[in-house]
């Protein structure tokens, strides 16, 4: 479904990150693993077009991606829940999901779907609908930003770091709905620093440190393996 080959990023002089190579399968959970700076958001932003690649080639359903606009590529089915969230806190909790139905606008009957659908999810975010963003609890925002991101009604969905600040019993509810995600169709590629409970839902991953990967395998190998429990693991 999605294929980053020899992928290269520079800002300036720096290279953020080098010769990455990472293959999604329809269907899959994936995560990238690291610590902050390692160059998962990076990877991300580039996958969207946000950032561009000084080298390398990027392919999404056999398409490729390299010089494709960011809202083309949420057209095409890759919607984005960034670090941060980055809500519009000003505005209520339904506005910013029409926002993530931007790419559709004009598709009624899509549109009412996909906010019910949501709302399904989280049903706080219906309770709170007409609340501001900004005036949300850290757990539902993180809520919001997928939904949000929902709307767009991706194949793929990249969620950055979405545990990141979170209560540990929020961060169990969380994961548990990014599993219904994927066994609803949306295949998902998972940025997470909590290896422990990414590794638990993932079928893959990818080890990053300084701007390269030097580490890949099953959930089951990473998890295993003796470095990353260490680094990630705390064990």
């Amino acid at each position: 479904m999605l294929s980053l080959q020899n992928v290269s990023v520079k800002y300036g002089s720096f290279t953020a990150i080098q010769n990455v190579n990472i293959e999604v399968n329809e269907g899959e959970i994936v995560v990238l693993l690291g610590s902050n700076g390692a160059g998962k958001s990076t990877t991300f932003r580039t996958i969207s077009g946000l950032s561009k690649p000084a080298s390398g080639e990027i392919f999404f359903e056999g398409k490729r991606l390299n010089r494709t606009s960011a809202d083309q590529i949420v057209k095409l089915g890759i919607g984005q829940c960034p670090e941060g969230r980055k809500l519009f806190p000003a505005m209520s909790v339904q506005e910013n999901l029409r926002m993530g139905a931007y790419v559709h606008r004009g598709k009624k009957e899509e549109y009412k779907h996909s906010l019910e659908h949501v709302y399904e999810l989280f049903p706080i975010l219906m309770e709170k609908k007409n609340d501001a963003a900004g005036s949300l609890s850290g757990g539902q925002q993180q809520m919001l930003a997928i939904g949000r991101a929902l709307m767009s009604k991706p194949k793929l969905m990249l969620l950055d770091e979405p545990s990141i600040g979170l209560a540990p019993l929020i961060v169990e509810q969380m994961f548990e709905v990014i599993q219904k995600i994927n066994k609803e169709g949306t295949t998902i590629l998972l940025a997470e620093q909590n290896a422990n409970a990414a590794l638990k839902i993932a079928d893959k991953g990818y080890v990053f440190e300084n701007g390269s990967i030097v580490l890949q395998g099953t959930s089951e190998e990473l998890f295993a393996n003796d470095e990353v429990r260490k680094a990630y693991i705390g064990a």
